[in-house]
């Protein structure tokens, strides 16, 4: 696709983004776009018959070969978990009850993380919200890979490693580049998830826990539905720091493909972004697309031009409460 992407260091830029002219531009000739924000009514059914799902599957799995376990956590729970994963995204943004509701979101979100096997929704949407703000920001976006993983992780075999332990550098990252006080809602998180994992291992035995753990990391690991975090903002052609999928795979995973109009309108839940692309379609179709988050993973082991380092980085300005 496009301009090749230099190696070696980050693409600086000091602009701002580009979605908050984007959106004002849209607001403007579109003013209909703002009945789509607000909270998503189905939305808390669907995480909750996943959730019940799941724990149905940590029933069955049970008395199966470990083998089987881990096979089915691959196949089937990974795809769950990852999914769950996405929806407390959504969730993170008020889009369950609500921004009036904002305590009803953050414990809701604490139970679609049940099934993930390790309290994540907290911390998540702490550190989230700086994602949107301060989108590439150094030292305020921990989307956005450390230095040692650019140098590192630079050859096809490295990176296909560095792929595989995503999770850990999701937990690990935000720790070093952006440490935060503990708050108490990751406290309560933290308290409710390992009592249901205590309570899972009691009644049905380790395979269950190992099931939903097992899950969860390998569906945030090397997985299709992975695709997703290299195919959101990692720099294909140059210039270009956000990008959304179309394809079919948005089905089970609330539309985070629609990634650049979720950065242009994060208060617009997942299930409705398809909405915005056909309002404000002259905004979008021009702009660079994947077709698939298989091939996203495979170019982005193979081809050399790509790594963590293809990422947009910017100065910001830390914004002031109040």
């Amino acid at each position: 696709m496009g301009n090749k992407v230099t190696r070696g260091d980050f693409e600086w830029v000091y602009t701002d983004q580009p979605h908050t002219e984007r959106r004002k531009e849209i607001l403007a000739k579109y003013p209909e776009i703002k009945c789509l924000m607000g909270p998503d009514p189905h939305l808390k059914w669907v995480v909750l018959a996943m959730v019940a799902a799941q724990l149905l599957v940590c029933h069955l799995v049970r008395d199966l070969a470990w083998k089987w376990v881990l096979f089915w956590a691959y196949a089937f729970g990974g795809c769950v978990n990852h999914s769950l994963t996405l929806a407390i995204h959504d969730i993170s943004h008020n889009v369950a009850f609500g921004n009036r509701q904002a305590k009803w979101n953050r414990w809701f979100a604490v139970i679609a993380n049940l099934p993930i096997g390790m309290p994540y929704s907290a911390s998540f949407k702490k550190y989230h919200i700086d994602h949107h703000r301060y989108l590439g920001g150094n030292h305020l976006d921990v989307d956005i890979p450390t230095d040692f993983e650019g140098w590192f992780f630079c050859t096809p075999f490295r990176k296909f490693l560095w792929l595989i332990l995503q999770p850990l550098f999701y937990v690990l990252r935000p720790l070093y580049v952006n440490p935060k006080p503990i708050s108490r809602m990751e406290i309560y998180n933290a308290l409710v998830q390992f009592s249901v994992d205590f309570l899972l291992y009691h009644m049905c035995g380790l395979k269950t826990v190992v099931y939903l753990l097992a899950g969860s990391v390998f569906c945030l690991g090397f997985h299709p539905i992975s695709g997703h975090f290299i195919a959101e903002h990692y720099m294909f052609m140059k210039g270009h720091e956000t990008y959304s999928y179309y394809g079919s795979l948005n089905l089970i995973t609330f539309n985070v493909g629609y990634h650049t109009e979720h950065h242009d309108f994060p208060s617009i839940p997942g299930s409705r972004l398809p909405l915005v692309r056909q309002i404000a379609s002259e905004y979008y179709d021009g702009l660079p697309q994947h077709q698939s988050w298989v091939q996203v993973l495979w170019d982005f082991i193979f081809n050399e031009e790509l790594g963590p380092y293809s990422r947009i980085k910017r100065k910001c300005k830390l914004a002031r409460a109040g």
